[in-house]
């Protein structure tokens, strides 16, 4: 798989008093470009309209934005999912990661972000946005905490967003890992990121202090917990 991925733990704008986030300045610089294109998809959360028009006052000044609505929202209506190839970056944002994935699927989502991925468009997302690219993740799409064994399989293995900020994702990821319900995977913290780049992990970022990145494993004994270095953005 060609193309470069971003999946955050937790962060960004959404998780910004004021929209400023080191990690989203990092996504942006990514693409080389002085203005980029930027495409929000809020399909998690239903397309709520507060989270896409904090999307716009966050990236309007520096970006090119454009918000893929799934559910006819005003003012943006429905757009054809072909406009994501037209992007430079396209950013998924949190909320439930089952019916995100039920939606794409109804509007052939996942073959357009392939193509966009494959053309150079640098794919990013927040927590349910991070849980999509994987094979399987830890997710709140039912209420409690649960093993869902449905992404896209852009990234190979499982995921675990929001891994030290949340009570019981640490300790349910594990016992999933460990029990095989989940595969082995990228455990990652509020504030940080993993990064992918043409089918090989990169490194892990993060633009606050302190926000662990982990590789978890089924072992003969149960479960490892290896953390990986985590590259403080701005320094």
């Amino acid at each position: 798989m060609k193309g470069t991925m971003v999946a955050l733990g937790g962060g960004g704008f959404s998780m910004s008093e004021d929209g400023a986030s080191a990690l989203d300045d990092y996504i942006l610089a990514m693409t080389k470009r002085p203005r980029p294109r930027i495409c929000f998809i809020p399909t998690a959360s239903g397309d709520a309209d507060t989270y896409s028009e904090r999307f716009e006052a966050a990236f309007r000044d520096r970006a090119d934005t454009s918000v893929l609505s799934l559910f006819c929202h005003e003012p943006w209506g429905y757009s054809d999912p072909a406009m994501l190839l037209e992007q430079d970056v396209i950013y998924v944002g949190g909320g439930s990661t089952a019916n995100l994935l039920a939606i794409w699927r109804l509007h052939g989502l996942p073959e357009m972000l392939e193509k966009a991925l494959d053309s150079g468009t640098v794919l990013a997302g927040i927590s349910a946005g991070m849980n999509c690219w994987f094979e399987s993740s830890s997710t709140d799409s039912y209420g409690p905490l649960a093993p869902l064994d449905d992404g896209l399989g852009l990234i190979p293995g499982s995921a675990c967003p929001h891994y030290l900020s949340e009570p019981r994702r640490r300790e349910s990821y594990q016992h999933w890992v460990a029990t095989g319900a989940l595969a082995d995977g990228f455990a990652v913290d509020d504030y940080a990121a993993v990064v992918w780049r043409d089918g090989a992990f990169v490194e892990a970022v993060a633009e606050q202090r302190d926000r662990p990145v982990f590789w978890v494993e089924r072992t003969a004994d149960g479960v490892v917990e290896r953390e990986i270095p985590v590259r403080l953005l701005g320094q």
